[in-house]
């Protein structure tokens, strides 16, 4: 069963249905074992170090319910964008609205009592919750999504997650501005890709935009999932996105599919990785995500998995080499290429009259008298009188050879 298809411009980009799980209270043999990542991709390895304090994630999305007894604490900021939701984000809004609680509890769900409920990748971490509406609210989705990046940078984040596309390769020039000041402000931006099974079948913005990781899905065994997944050549890495479970408003526990919850896990293995390197910035913490990535081998990146499947407990203690630059790119730079204003007219320069360049004395023009005006310049000739001069030789000549030829033929008939 699919989820929904694209709301307007803009839309969650879960793609299965979210079936649910189990009702409250849950045991860990229900919800704690399905967290297969944690293990199989070096997440627990990664606790070692960190387990991501001192970082604030913003979960750009429907909104997070902060009273879920596996988020408790963890939201401490919030702001609502919609205009229909509540002034802290955590009255989830629209359609599908457990979605936002849904990716927080991936990224730094806290589980509850002894060791049962939803853990995240980085549990230490703390949440912002901005809360959009897919489709619905007082303002538009893009203008929601610019405005919403802008308050998360503002308000401490560290990273954005944004599981959440437009459907569209390109995007709103609000974006340049909003996305620019994010990456202006070292913040890391984290996107979805999309999933064919929402009929997204190449990623679209933000995942599009340069200097975001954008997050491709695998199933179970590592490899690109079909439906829960979609492909481009702007994808960094991959991360699970089928047989997910998330924690869901009213203390419930969902399964679910979509890169929706592929994006949030690797925006914790971001937030490990820049709780345990606080002097790196942002385009080398994203170089060390990329380059622990367990390569898929062939092309790399490849438009399917990007760099690969992410290894957090190598993103964070691994060497690796240090960059001046973006990995994914320079916003700043396809703005300058892509966005260029008409030319403007060259402004004129005011100087005193005194300074003022004169113009060259020439002395001044004869007039010409009556019958130069009457008599027939050089190029005159050359222009007009020769051809006319042809013309009427050429015209003459034809006219008496064609009074000979009468001449002749009545001489002939007279005999």
């Amino acid at each position: 069963m699919r989820r929904r298809s694209a709301i307007a411009a803009l839309a969650a980009v879960c793609a299965v249905a979210s079936v649910l799980l189990v009702a409250p209270p849950a045991s860990a043999d229900e919800v704690r074992d399905r967290e297969y990542w944690l293990a199989e991709y070096g997440v627990e390895q990664a606790w070692a170090t960190t387990r991501g304090a001192g970082v604030t994630v913003a979960v750009i999305d429907t909104g997070i319910d902060g009273s879920h007894q596996d988020l408790a604490g963890t939201v401490v900021g919030g702001s609502d964008f919609s205009g229909v939701g509540a002034s802290d984000g955590q009255t989830p809004v629209g359609d599908g609205d457990e979605h936002g609680t849904l990716v927080g509890s991936l990224i730094a769900g806290r589980g509850h009592g002894a060791g049962d409920g939803v853990i995240g990748v980085a549990p230490e971490s703390e949440l912002l919750s901005a809360s959009v509406g897919f489709g619905v609210g007082t303002s538009s989705s893009d203008d929601q999504i610019a405005d919403a990046v802008r308050w998360s940078v503002d308000n401490g984040a560290d990273v954005i997650n944004m599981s959440l596309t437009r459907n569209t390769l390109d995007w709103p020039e609000s974006w340049d501005d909003a996305f620019l000041y994010a990456m202006e402000k070292d913040v890391v931006v984290v996107a979805a890709a999309g999933n064919r099974g929402s009929g997204t079948t190449s990623v679209g913005a933000p995942a599009t935009m340069p200097g975001v990781v954008t997050v491709a899905g695998v199933d179970r065994r590592g490899e690109a999932s079909f439906d829960a997944s979609s492909q481009g050549i702007t994808i960094s890495v991959s991360a699970p996105s089928e047989e997910l479970v998330g924690a869901a408003p009213g203390d419930r526990y969902f399964e679910w599919a979509g890169t929706s919850g592929a994006a949030p896990l690797v925006s914790g293995v971001v937030a490990l990785v820049r709780a345990a390197h606080p002097e790196l910035d942002a385009a080398n913490v994203i170089e060390r995500v990329i380059r622990t990535a367990r390569s898929p081998g062939g092309e790399v990146p490849s438009p399917i998995l990007g760099y690969g499947l992410i290894d957090a407990a190598s993103a964070v203690t691994a060497e690796v080499p240090a960059v001046g630059a973006n990995p994914m790119g320079d916003l700043t730079e396809w703005i300058r290429v892509n966005r260029r204003a008409e030319v403007a007219p060259s402004p004129t320069t005011v100087v005193p009259p005194e300074a003022a360049p004169q113009p060259e004395a020439r002395p001044p023009a004869e007039t010409p008298s009556a019958v130069g005006l009457l008599l027939p310049t050089v190029p005159m000739l050359r222009d007009v009188g020769l051809p006319l001069l042809v013309l009427v030789v050429f015209g003459g000549l034809a006219v008496v050879a064609l009074v000979r030829a009468i001449r002749q033929y009545r001489r002939l008939r007279a005999r």
